[in-house]
């Protein structure tokens, strides 16, 4: 028979034992769920005195539209491992300033460059940064300073964003899924004149194109969204006025943080180099195509959406891409002595570097990295202005799941693949003088050499 103390005593270990079940169970949940910081800081010039990046002319910001962001998600997953990922709103980062962030944010916070994917959206309506396309604009003394000192301002913006993502953990899940939008044209086989014709005929587009919308969706524990990656493979070229503006990459941005409050939506470009927004030139066609883009997002996160497990494995390498021919003397002085042009800049540069006895590199580096989260979504990142062809490929020869962003690192170059190599053009063509390199054009190989190395880097990050 048991008194009435033994009972007490007897129910108060039930009690206990069922505590330390309880515990145990949420602790178990907590270590199998994924953890998010979430950080963003504006990085809309505090002054008009640094010009606006593309197209090669001086252009001098006269309003804002929207601010340009900087903006941070970094995972985390059970056992500790992190990678952050960053997305901006300009148009190029070179590798002085690509280099110039890492440092400081491996120094700053221990993050190895494979955990690092810095991207930017390409937008035409962004900032000039320092050592980006540095022959390209008829800059003077005061322009260099006034990007120099804009540059050092955003790279504080860009540690700050990442410091605040890194002190606001929070558990969470992923959920990854795809949708598509049509708004971005083959430019290299459709003319910008003949679209609005071609639409008014009902005459299908030429050439290949990439419409997928891939989505990652960060929602809390009890399904609240927190953030969302979204991508598109286009030109953010809508627009050329004097004007800050995030393109339609910004008015996408905007409506999915007005339509869900609280929300970090973050852009990513893929492989649009070849792809532009046609018709384009007004901002009314700009809210249109951003419009588009948030609601084919909207549409994935309103379906059923894809978990991905707690998992990060990442690596980074660099390819080399080699240069057909490099400059000589004897082809650039006849382009040194013509209009003031980029090409005749980028001939007076490289003549004083020969004077100088420089000896040009046949070849320059190339980043390519890979995310593998869980078993469900492969992120690869290649840099410069790679072509549509490449994604293509990727997600051809890796299966379901694979997401290929094209301007990730830093602005190398245009990209071409062997095929658009061949058949030239301007993605294809002797171009690189606009991007200051000591040469016209690629090798032949560029699709070869940055496809094995995106194995590599894929490989490494394979399921065990």
């Amino acid at each position: 028979m048991i008194n009435k103390h033994s009972g007490s005593r007897f129910l108060l270990l039930i009690i206990a034992a069922f505590s330390l079940f309880i515990d145990a169970s949420a602790t178990a949940r907590g270590r199998s769920n994924w953890h998010v910081g979430l950080g963003r800081r504006i990085i809309t010039p505090q002054n008009n005195d640094v010009w606006l990046g593309g197209y090669g002319r001086k252009r001098v910001a006269e309003n804002v539209i929207h601010d340009l962001w900087v903006k941070v998600m970094v995972l985390k997953s059970p056992d500790g491992k992190r990678i952050v990922l960053v997305t901006t709103d300009h148009m190029g980062m070179s590798k002085t300033v690509y280099e110039s962030i890492y440092s400081r944010v491996n120094q700053r916070f221990k993050i190895d460059r494979a955990d690092f994917m810095l991207t930017f959206s390409h937008n035409h309506c962004g900032p000039c940064l320092r050592d980006d396309l540095i022959d390209y604009y008829p800059s003077d003394d005061d322009q260099h300073k006034a990007v120099e000192k804009y540059t050092d301002w955003m790279e504080n913006q860009v540690l700050d964003a990442i410091g605040d993502a890194l002190a606001k953990w929070q558990p969470a899940q992923l959920l990854m899924g795809e949708g598509d939008c049509t708004f971005a044209v083959n430019r290299r086989e459709n003319p910008e004149a003949e679209v609005p014709g071609m639409i008014g005929a009902g005459i299908p587009f030429k050439g290949v194109v990439d419409h997928y919308v891939p989505v990652l969706a960060v929602k809390s524990l009890k399904g609240k969204l927190l953030g969302v990656l979204f991508g598109y493979a286009c030109h953010p070229t809508t627009l050329s006025i004097n004007s800050w503006c995030g393109d339609y990459p910004g008015f996408a941005q905007i409506n999915l943080e007005s339509s869900h409050p609280g929300v970090t939506a973050m852009f990513f470009n893929a492989c649009g180099a070849d792809q532009n927004p046609l018709p384009r030139r007004t901002i009314e066609l700009c809210e249109k195509y951003g419009r588009m883009l948030s609601d084919a997002v909207e549409k994935v996160l309103a379906d059923p959406m894809k978990p991905v497990s707690p998992v990060i494995r990442t690596s980074f390498k660099s390819a080399g891409l080699a240069y057909e021919e490099i400059v000589t003397r004897e082809k650039l002085v006849p382009i040194a002595g013509g209009n003031a042009s980029v090409q005749e800049r980028w001939a007076k540069r490289m003549l004083n570097l020969i004077d100088r006895d420089t000896i040009f590199p046949t070849s320059t580096t190339y980043p390519v990295q890979a995310c593998k989260l869980g078993k469900e979504l492969l992120m690869i990142g290649i840099g410069g202005e790679s072509v549509v062809d490449y994604s293509l490929r990727f997600k051809r020869e890796y299966g379901q799941g694979t997401w290929v962003c094209g301007y990730a690192g830093y602005m190398v170059a245009y990209i071409p693949s062997r095929r658009v190599w061949e058949e030239g053009g301007y993605e294809g063509g002797p171009h690189l003088d606009e991007y200051g390199h000591p040469a016209w054009r690629w090798r032949n190989d560029v699709e070869e050499r940055i496809a094995e190395k995106v194995h590599q880097v894929v490989n490494d990050v394979k399921d065990e």
